[in-house]
Order: C-alpha cells, then sequence, then structure tokens
C-alpha cells in the first residue's frame, strides 16, 4: 500500500482517536535523566504504554529512545511514534559558550554552525526537538537567564533567531540529523520584576512590541516549528493563557501554524496565578489561548475532560491542538521512520565539532581592558602563576544547561594556559573557593603569586549560578574572591583577570587595578585551550559585548537605546536626569571589545541624500589598521530618528559588517539600509514611515564618543505617512 499523505494520515488517526489518546498526544512528561524543573518522577513507562503521552523530555541515548519508542509503536493501539525533545541550548555532548557569550562574535555564520552541530549530535543520540533559540531580550543582569539569552537588543536578537532556527531546522526538518526548534519563552520574559526568575512583568504595548516580540516574529518567519509561551504573568495575564498574544498576535497575525508547547507545569500554575480555579478552567484558558502541548503539568490530562463536560472548551479545539502536534511528527518524518534518528557519531565527526568548539569560544571571549599592552604574554619568560577558583573548575566550564555535555571532557583554563605556554612554568593555586567563607587557601596563593612574574586570576562564578532560578540581587563576585584579588593586586605584580560568568559582574575596582580583564562567560568544551590561545596571542580577540556592562547594580536596567528626556544629564545643571552617586554610562557599552591592534575609522557617507520609500541606502566607512598585529574589527551601524511622532530611541542597531586587515592596511566597509528600515510602530503600533532627517551612526561600539555621524532625508511619497516634520538643528 503506498505510504498516505500526512494530511490524510493526520485525520484518518483523528477519526479513531478516544479522548484519552488525543489528550496523550497533547502531554509531555520528563523521563527524569536530567532536572530542569521542580516535582518529582513520573512513570513514563507506564504513561507511555497506556497512550497518556506523546512527548518525552530529558531521555536521550540510542538505546534508551529506540526501546520507549519500540513501547509506542508495538504496545500502544494505534502506534503513534514519539517526539523526544530536550534543552539543547549551547550544545549538546560538544559544548558551547553561553549564548550571552557566543552572540558576542556578532557572527550568524557561527551562530547557525553551532546550532547545526548541536542538531547533529543531539539526533545522534535519538532527539528530535530542543526548547532552543532562547530569545528573550534582557537588560538586567540580575536574572539568571540573562546568560541564555541573545542580550539587550532586539535587532541582534532577531538576527540570532534567524541562524539558529536555521542551523537546528537545516534544509529538512525530516532529515536524520535535524531538530525541530522552538523559540521561548514567549514575551518579555526577560523584563521579570527586579530581575526574579518567575516574577510578574508589566511593560508597555509599546515596549512589548518594539522589543520583545521582533526575535519571535524573525524565528516564525525564518520557519521554526515550535514557540513556547513563558511562566510568568504580563500585566495580570499569565502568558500560558494569553489568547491576545498566542492567539492573535502568533496564529493570527503572524500566520504561525506550528505547535505551542508550555513551559514546565505553567499551565497547571495558572491556578497559582489566580486567574483559573482549578485545573479544567485552566486547561480551558491555555487550550483556548492556543498551546498545543502540556510539559510536566498534567493540566491537560486532569482538566480537560471537565472543560470539556463544562463546555469551556470544545472537541474541536482539542482536535486543532492534536492535529498540529501530529504534524510535527509527520514533518519530522517520525511517521515514515520513527528511528531514522539515533545513528551515533563517528570521532571524526566529534573532533570536527570540537574545533569548532575552540573557534567559537576564541570568538566569544571579550578583552575588557588592556592597559599598557599588558596582553598579549610573552611565550617565553618566568613562572606564570594561575590562581583563583575558576582555574581548574573543570564542570564549571560547562555552564549551565549543558545537560548531554560530559564534565571530563571539559579543558580547564589551567590546562589550556599550560598548553599555551609550554616553555614557560605555570603554577597553580585556587586560594579560596567560589563560594564560602573559607580564606585558608589565601596564603599560598599569594606566595605562589610573589615569585611569580605574572598572576593569572581566575575568578567568577559556579555554573549553576547562571540560568534557570538562579537570580542574583548582587552580581558580584561571590564569597571571599574579592579578598583573593584585592591581596593578589596588592602585590604589585602583573596581574590579567578572566571572569567566568554568565552574567556582567559588578566590580568597579577590578576593571580599574588589574592589568586586563577578560570576560570569557562560561566557554564550554574547548575553553581552557581557547583563553590560553587569546592569552598567548594566538587569537586576537574579536568579541563584542551585547549587553552593557554597568558600573553599579543601582544602575539596573542600563542599555543603550534609551529614548530622550527632556532634561537630558548634566553635571554642571542640577535638575537633570542623573545619579549623585554613580555615573549615568555604563561601565562598558554594548558593543565594547578591545583588540590587540588599534582600528581608526574616517570617511563615513551614505548616499543617496534624499531616499523615497523602498529605495536603498548604502553607508560606507574606511577603517585602518594602525597597529602593529593583523584583526578583525566589528562595525556597527546605529540610526537615529531625532524628531518624530513617538520619541525614538537615541540609538537604534540597524546592521552588523566585519573587515579583517593586515598592520597598516586599510579598506571600505559597506552597509546597506533599505529605507523601509527607517520606519518605526506609530501611535497605532502599526508600522509607519515618516519623511524628514535621519543620522546614521557608524563606529566600534554604542558610545557616542566612538561613533562617526552622517545624515540622510527621507522624502514622502504615496507610501510615508503625510507629516510635516522640522529639520533638526
Amino acid at each position: 500500500m503506498p505510504t498516505p499523505d500526512p494530511t490524510t494520515r493526520i485525520e484518518a488517526l483523528l477519526a479513531t482517536m478516544t479522548l484519552e489518546e488525543k489528550i496523550g498526544q497533547m502531554t509531555l512528561v520528563s523521563a527524569g535523566q536530567a532536572v530542569t524543573g521542580p516535582g518529582g518522577p513520573v512513570d513514563y513507562l507506564q504513561a507511555v504504554r497506556t497512550g497518556r503521552v506523546g512527548t518525552v523530555s530529558n531521555l536521550w541515548g540510542p538505546e534508551r529512545t529506540r526501546e520507549v519508542q519500540r513501547i509506542a509503536l508495538e504496545e500502544t493501539r494505534l502506534g503513534i511514534p514519539l517526539l523526544f525533545v530536550m534543552d539543547v541550548i549551547h550544545g549538546h555532548r560538544t559544548i558551547f559558550p553561553l549564548p550571552l557569550a557566543e552572540v558576542g562574535a556578532f557572527d550568524p555564520d557561527l551562530w547557525e554552525r553551532t546550532a547545526r552541530v548541536a542538531a547533529a549530535e543531539a539526533a545522534a543520540d535519538g532527539l528530535a526537538m530542543t526548547y532552543a533559540p532562547m530569545l528573550d531580550v534582557a537588560r538586567d543582569p540580575r536574572w539568571g537567564r540573562i546568560a541564555e539569552s541573545p542580550g539587550e537588543d532586539p535587532w541582534l536578537a532577531a538576527r540570532f533567531a534567524e541562524a539558529k532556527v536555521r542551523g537546528f531546522q537545516g534544509a529538512d526538518l525530516a532529515a536524520a540529523d535535524s531538530l525541530a526548534a522552538t523559540a521561548k519563552h514567549l514575551a518579555a520574559y526577560g523584563a521579570v520584576t527586579a530581575g526574579r526568575d518567575y516574577a510578574p512583568v508589566d511593560v508597555s504595548e509599546r515596549s512589548l512590541h518594539e522589543i520583545y516580540l521582533p526575535p519571535f516574529r524573525a524565528a516564525v518567519a525564518a520557519g521554526v516549528a515550535a514557540i513556547m509561551p513563558a511562566f510568568h504573568n504580563l500585566a495580570g495575564v499569565p502568558m500560558s493563557a494569553n489568547a491576545a498574544v498566542l492567539r492573535d498576535v502568533v496564529r493570527g497575525r503572524w500566520s504561525f501554524e506550528g505547535v505551542i508547547v508550555s513551559d514546565y507545569g505553567a499551565i497547571a500554575e495558572l491556578v497559582v496565578h489566580g486567574v483559573a480555579e482549578d485545573l479544567a478552567e485552566a486547561a480551558a484558558l491555555a487550550l483556548r489561548a492556543g498551546i498545543d502541548i502540556d510539559l510536566m503539568g498534567n493540566a491537560y490530562a486532569r482538566g480537560l475532560p471537565g472543560a470539556l463536560e463544562r463546555g469551556r472548551v470544545t472537541i474541536a479545539d482539542v482536535d486543532a491542538a492534536v492535529r498540529r502536534v501530529l504534524a510535527l511528527k509527520a514533518a519530522l518524518g517520525l511517521f515514515d521512520d520513527p528511528c531514522r534518528r539515533g545513528h551515533g557519531l563517528t570521532s571524526e565527526r566529534l573532533a570536527a565539532h570540537r574545533a569548532l568548539a575552540r573557534e567559537i569560544a576564541q570568538r566569544a571571549i571579550v578583552l575588557l581592558t588592556n592597559r599598557d599592552g599588558a596582553l598579549p604574554l610573552s611565550p617565553d619568560g618566568g613562572r606564570i602563576a594561575v590562581i583563583g577558583p575558576l582555574a581548574d573548575a573543570r564542570e564549571d566550564m560547562l555552564g549551565p544547561w549543558a545537560a548531554g555535555g560530559r564534565p571530563e571532557e571539559m579543558v580547564t583554563i589551567l590546562e589550556g594556559l599550560r598548553a599555551a605556554f609550554p616553555a614557560r612554568e605555570v603554577a597553580h593555586a585556587p586560594g579560596v573557593e567560589i563560594d564560602g567563607d573559607e580564606t585558608s587557601g589565601i596564603p599560598a596563593a599569594l606566595d605562589l603569586a610573589r615569585a611569580a612574574d605574572v598572576v593569572v586570576l581566575c575568578l567568577g562564578e559556579a555554573r549553576a549560578m547562571s540560568g534557570e532560578a538562579a537570580s542574583r540581587a548582587r552580581p558580584t563576585l561571590p564569597g571571599r574572591q574579592a579578598e583573593l584579588a584585592k591581596a593578589a593586586l596588592d602585590l604589585g605584580k602583573p596581574v590579567v583577570v578572566t571572569l567566568s560568568s554568565g552574567r556582567p559582574l559588578m566590580a568597579p575596582w577590578l576593571f580599574e587595578r588589574a592589568d586586563a580583564v577578560l570576560a570569557t562567560c562560561f566557554l564550554g568544551s574547548e575553553a581552557g585551550n581557547a583563553v590560553g590561545d587569546v592569552l598567548c596571542g594566538r587569537h586576537n580577540p574579536t568579541a563584542r559585548l551585547p549587553v552593557s556592562w554597568p558600573v553599579d547594580i543601582g544602575q539596573i536596567p542600563i542599555f543603550y537605546a534609551q529614548r530622550p528626556t527632556g532634561r537630558p544629564a548634566d553635571p554642571a545643571e542640577h535638575y537633570t536626569s542623573k545619579y549623585l552617586d554613580l555615573p549615568v554610562d555604563p561601565l562598558f557599552s554594548f558593543g565594547h571589545g578591545l583588540s590587540y591592534t588599534r582600528f581608526a575609522y574616517r570617511g563615513l557617507r551614505a548616499y543617496p541624500e534624499e531616499v523615497r520609500p523602498g529605495e536603498t541606502i548604502v553607508v560606507e566607512v574606511e577603517v585602518a589598521n594602525e597597529g602593529a598585529v593583523a584583526g578583525e574589527e566589528t562595525v556597527f551601524l546605529f540610526l537615529r530618528d531625532p524628531v518624530a511622532s513617538i520619541g525614538r530611541p537615541l540609538l537604534e542597531l540597524k546592521g552588523v559588517a566585519k573587515i579583517a586587515l593586515a598592520p597598516g592596511a586599510r579598506g571600505a566597509v559597506r552597509l546597506t539600509l533599505s529605507a523601509d528600515d527607517l520606519a518605526f510602530l506609530g501611535p497605532d503600533l502599526m508600522p509607519r514611515l515618516e519623511p524628514g532627517v535621519f543620522e546614521i551612526h557608524v563606529g566600534p561600539s554604542a558610545a557616542r564618543r566612538s561613533l562617526l555621524e552622517t545624515t540622510v532625508r527621507l522624502v514622502a511619497d504615496e507610501r510615508s505617512v503625510d507629516a510635516a516634520r522640522p529639520s533638526p538643528a
């Protein structure tokens, strides 16, 4: 018999399924191989055998997934294949830098390549879907999940979304090395109150549509298979019941036809949120909003029968959700070959993956300061004292959300430095633990430092201090690390600091006193080798900050794209927008990152000087390498609309380009804008083009002092709003 087309097969299944079997396809349980949420273990095998589950999370490995798939195919009435899913956030077995670090490469090709590798490794372990990419724009380093985010800028997050969807899903979702991607967490999760995970969010409709929704819309346009709403309530409406966003915007305006899967237990939590009196009401609210799969809440299984009896939902609502779940399984090729994934990888493939991990780890290290050219270190010379608790912290190099990673396969910073400096003695003493009050190891560490020519201080957080449920009210150096660092700095030796963390850490004194500081984040499998490559100069740093780095906690939230105020900060005027005890500007701006060479910009021009809707603006600038070594420069293009019917941000990112230059060389960088990129959301939150003068700023970061400026004029035509606007002074 010929294989039926997917629609025929799905409709035939729906016609024969019982209500319990339908709800089973809408239910996701965890096998518990990794712990990713609250609650105890469940008998997932019994649930599979009885057809009460259609998707299994946190189970991987070819033998395990094949056996559980066999149970679903052979021991259930309908033999519908299971969908295996897991958090593959920044790699599976090969661990790449955390997203917040990886995005600092500002390289969509690299982002896509790492997702492609992660998909191949996860699929080889039997998985068919991932809860990634995480697309929450984040501007508060207290929030632990900033580690998983693409940073503070919606344009950048949208480019990250597109690259990751392409990488995970590949050219063919049914291919044996592809995963269904899940864009999460819709939406504004990065704006939780006080940076506290799961807390409420209350942002304006404008902020929602301008800042927090665009990355998800980009993911949908790129063909993402699934979307996950966030835990939180948005202005009093929990996202798991937010029909205005999920149904009206995502399914309606964006025409998204894929699967919407709840976050862990989020449907049942509608009762705790206070918008549902019981599970039946919670299930009805979530289903009517458009959620197809209940992840570990058991709310659909326990609540939907009652909701149907009460008339709160219809069987047509249930069928629509099941139809989408079965369509995803068909698109993944599970009906044609349920075990097409799970065939392992060769050692040669894994070695190539490690090489990519080293490349992206190198390109994710941000050189924050480098006083008097302290770096790179000489390959020859005396002892290097490597002290601090992150120097030999193998498991911490994984970072959070690395369930498939193996700690024993991580390269520590100490190992990387010993490999990078074979002609120098590299000695080690931790001094203190990452967290805790024990200081008995400090004297030995200082003795080691006194006898050394240079000190490398490896400081930061433990991996569990970032990620979900890991908010920190004071994101400073934990434990007694500051005491160790200050004592080492007092010795008068050259001191280089590596900061391993999932967020910006606030220690302004450290940046003032250390000779060089690098943000190394959690770099994954090749962390140590990448750090060694940068410190010895084998790799000239290229990464840039995707978030503004505050001076102190009192500046939070801080981001470059703020709107103007009628009283901008002025030190000479009392009644202006400033602090009495802190500067207004961040310690390091969005886009900050140093190199071992120096770049200079000149000759910025944009043409044509007058454009109409639909036309293209070309922006050119000359970049020169004025240093003694080859390097790569990242060039940012920002836009400002100085006069509009809605006050626009002081800067908006609209483009990024890179140029590699030999010492003394110069070259032209060209970026293009569509005149339609000058549009913004008007008073009705619909795209609006208004004629007038626009500022174009180009440079190495969002720090205004570093930017060149020119202008273009948008001329009115039938596509633009007929609004007379005065020219800016």
